[in-house]
């Protein structure tokens, strides 16, 4: 057995369900595969732990799996906050296009600072043409910002960080060393990651995605946010299954009380930039310490080598420069960027974590030597642009009412229903044990731990 490093084989897993998003790139495709790919190292899981008798079947439903892509969360009569912030687009510049991510305050700060405007779309709109998208683009990062101008897939592939990412592993495997995963009696077939603590420091959504995955097969996740941070346009959607607590790193309490939760993890997720945790004392050799037998799985923006290694990025600027938007255009014959359907870069990277802590883990139960796995949203762009579109006529876009389970989610906001799960593996069917929480309601500690 190997660590994962490429999406299974189609025949590995059963697949019901058709149709596709419509889109340039084969993204229904990825979604089932990435679906696949968890599933596949699932079972090994379960084989490598002896939890049945025989090597459990893979079934993945190609439609949920495509509409899990999307939102999952349908709120009951009342609705959930807007993803964008007002700023936040795509806008002509001198020479071409260029996207502006002002979510968070810093980066819109950022980028209003740059232009010299106020927050007002069309003195924003009006300020931009007098740029060149690189210019721009390079001027707002180097504010702190984040930005991305509009390329091609050849200007991409010659640029010198799209050359880097050509050259990344889908899945970059660092570090071997020998581990000792921890006897977890609760663990069954039906339920293989029962009692999997799970510490979550990641943001947005492809590193979340791939807790709430751990989530549905009974994952213990709990995951650590800034006071007063919030996400409020994705959290109803990923935070199924979590508790969601606030630490402030930068204290010498919080961070003493993050090591206490390390040392007591099983598996750490996180997705901050190269340097990041360093600066914060959580070396390497501080987290071997800490943890000498945990499974750690990270990802980036950009790729882990090449000049934009430490570039802040999200899955729309990604498609911006990776060549995705302007390969949309194209075939959408349209005269303006036109993404993905989906933020299929964050969702695909997302499965593909989480596969790969189980890879980890499967690896570790065998007794063989694990490594810490690295990820990024540009080589998962790369992956998605050789994969091969099925032909089909069927277009998935809105989920049906026949899609979502039966029984209501009463989230932190409100009421709802959550899509019918995508995945099974043998007897195990995803399902959450707690209802989607807002960030900083629960305590920084380990519900089951008893350290």
């Amino acid at each position: 057995m190997t660590l994962l490093s490429a999406l299974p084989a189609s025949d590995s897993y059963r697949t019901i369900g058709t149709g596709a998003r419509p889109s340039v790139y084969a993204v229904s495709e990825i979604a089932t595969a990435s679906f696949g790919a968890v599933g596949q190292e699932l079972a090994r899981l379960v084989t490598a732990l002896n939890l049945a008798p025989d090597a459990p079947q893979i079934t993945v439903d190609h439609r949920l799996a495509s509409l899990w892509y999307g939102f999952s969360f349908k709120p009951d009569g009342w609705e959930m906050p807007s993803l964008w912030d007002a700023v936040a687009g795509d806008y002509q510049t001198s020479d071409g296009w260029i996207r502006l991510h002002t979510n968070l305050p810093r980066h819109r700060a950022a980028a209003l600072k740059v232009l010299g405007v106020e927050a007002d779309r069309t003195e924003v709109s009006k300020a931009l043409r007098t740029w060149s998208a690189g210019e721009l683009e390079a001027a707002i990062v180097a504010e702190g910002g984040v930005a991305a101008a509009m390329r091609s897939r050849a200007e991409w592939l010659d640029h010198p960080q799209g050359r880097a990412v050509s050259r990344d592993p889908l899945i970059g495997w660092q570090g071997p060393r020998q581990i000792t995963l921890r006897d977890r009696p609760e663990a069954t077939a039906k339920r293989p990651l029962a009692g999997l603590r799970v510490l979550d420091l990641t943001r947005v959504l492809a590193g979340p995605v791939s807790t709430r995955t751990l989530a549905g097969f009974g994952a213990e996740v709990l995951r650590i946010d800034p006071p007063g941070w919030d996400e409020p346009g994705v959290i109803p959607d990923i935070s199924l299954g979590k508790t969601c607590a606030y630490l402030d790193l930068k204290s010498p309490s919080g961070l003493e009380k993050l090591q206490s939760l390390l040392s007591q993890a099983d598996v750490f997720v996180h997705g901050y930039r190269p340097g990041v945790l360093d600066a914060l004392g959580l070396t390497k050799a501080k987290r071997d310490e800490l943890a000498p037998n945990r499974i750690e799985v990270t990802l980036n923006a950009y790729g882990w080598q090449g000049p934009w290694a430490a570039r802040r990025g999200f899955d729309s600027l990604v498609q911006m420069s990776a060549g995705i938007a302007d390969a949309g255009r194209d075939w959408a014959n349209a005269d303006k960027p036109t993404p993905l359907p989906v933020q299929a870069l964050d969702h695909a990277t997302g499965y593909l974590m989480a596969a790969s802590v189980l890879s980890a883990m499967a690896e570790a139960a065998s007794g063989n030597p694990i490594m810490s796995g690295q990820l990024s949203l540009a080589r998962t762009a790369e992956l998605l642009a050789v994969l091969g579109k099925s032909d089909v006529e069927e277009t998935i876009t809105n989920a049906a009412p026949t899609d979502y389970g039966t029984t209501p989610e009463a989230s932190g906001w409100g009421a709802g229903h959550r899509l019918k799960p995508a995945l099974t593996v043998g007897t195990a069917n995803m399902s959450w044990d707690l209802p989607a929480s807002m960030l900083g309601t629960s305590s920084a500690a380990w519900p089951s731990s008893t350290a």
